[in-house]
């Protein structure tokens, strides 16, 4: 629920800039949907900077919408905080323009990072590209990263200034009380998929480990939720004869994603690379034990043994083996699950989430406002 603007504190405005939108922005959509609507100190804004899916036309037209939005932005409400979502690849592209506009029109903007390895992004950047990247995050007032790791690449490869850069990590809403029950006995485990199917999440790697002998005696059922080739992986989810066991839903909103949790036991993640992954926090949240790879910030969120359970990327004898242990001993799946809903309540609430994020938004724009008032005095 909403709460009102407190009486001694002025609303913030808020707009925010990211690829398709809170509905069909992946992770990063789910993010700041969960913001918009869990923060009642600001006014939030979203602006989709590419479309739905990407193509040249509605990229450029999008981004051309974005931009202008931005300029009526500085005249009717100069004291906005453009908050802009940045990864690799096509998104630094667009960023570039966007950021450069924003400094031209002397609008105050955080950069956020979302990036499963922005260090090989940049490495296979020219150093022309480099050096317009860096300014963009120089000239950023301020900029967010999700974990150490994409605070060491902001430092290293971009030389960004200590005093800008805020690690802060990703968080979801609580589901409530009502949290998922490990099951018991003889009926089927449940295991859970969260994510964009493909290579990068460790969908074939899955896939193989759920049809590995270990798994062919024990009770379990799967479902892979998420958009991208659903058909392939349905069509190699049959050669490997695991039609009966596993389900591929292709994408689902906020609400189904939450009620699939709700019903589910482990959640598994096998990831080659992410940033701090929005479906194990929201394992967590449920009280599932999450099953994921130590890649970005999940070893610095996570206990291995205790919180979560870690296996070696792109290891599926390893994966197999585990999912066979949490699948055959519901002792350990309930531990994981208490100990992992315990953990999400302490550190990762999406209360907590907006209150510091308001308290970085209300500094940046003090500072970005004492700057530019002494700029104009050297003048």
């Amino acid at each position: 629920m909403n709460v009102a603007p407190t009486t001694t504190r002025k609303a913030l405005n808020i707009c925010h800039y990211l690829p398709g939108g809170t509905e069909s922005g992946g992770g990063i959509g789910r993010l700041v949907g969960y913001i918009k609507f869990a923060d009642g100190q600001a006014d939030h804004r979203v602006i989709d900077t590419r479309g739905t899916r990407f193509s040249p036309a509605t990229s450029a037209l999008r981004l051309a919408h974005a931009l202008c939005a931005m300029a009526v932005s500085r005249v009717t409400a100069p004291q906005t905080v453009h908050h802009i979502h940045v990864a690799g690849r096509g998104s630094t592209r667009r960023k570039l323009i966007l950021t450069a506009w924003a400094r031209a029109l002397g609008c105050t903007h955080l950069l956020h990072l979302h990036d499963y390895d922005y260090a090989t992004d940049l490495a296979a950047r020219s150093p022309r590209q480099l050096r317009a990247i860096r300014r963009m995050f120089a000239g950023a007032d301020g900029v967010l990263v999700l974990g150490q790791r994409d605070r060491r690449t902001v430092f290293n490869l971009l030389g960004h200034g200590t005093d800008k850069v805020t690690v802060l990590h990703n968080a979801v809403p609580d589901p409530g009380p009502a949290v998922a029950v490990p099951q018991t006995g003889a009926a089927p485990v449940r295991l859970l998929f969260l994510g964009q199917l493909g290579p990068r999440k460790g969908v074939p790697e899955l896939l193989r480990a759920l049809a590995d002998p270990a798994l062919a005696a024990l009770p379990w059922q799967a479902v892979l939720a998420g958009d991208g080739p659903v058909a392939t992986y349905r069509a190699e989810a049959a050669a490997l004869g695991l039609s009966d066991r596993v389900t591929l839903t292709g994408w689902l909103n906020a609400a189904q994603v939450d009620a699939l949790c709700r019903r589910f036991d482990i959640l598994v993640l096998p990831s080659h690379g992410e940033g701090m992954a929005m479906a194990v926090l929201e394992g967590l949240a449920h009280g599932l034990a999450v099953v994921t790879t130590p890649v970005g910030a999940h070893g610095e969120v996570l206990t291995n043994g205790i919180t979560g359970v870690f296996v070696p990327v792109g290891d599926v004898t390893a994966l197999a083996a585990t999912l066979a242990r949490l699948i055959a001993d519901g002792t350990e799946r309930a531990a994981l699950s208490r100990a992992g809903r315990a953990h999400y309540l302490q550190y990762f609430s999406i209360a907590a989430y907006t209150a510091h994020l308001d308290q970085i938004y209300r500094a940046t724009a003090e500072q970005a406002c004492t700057t530019r008032d002494l700029q104009r005095g050297a003048a």
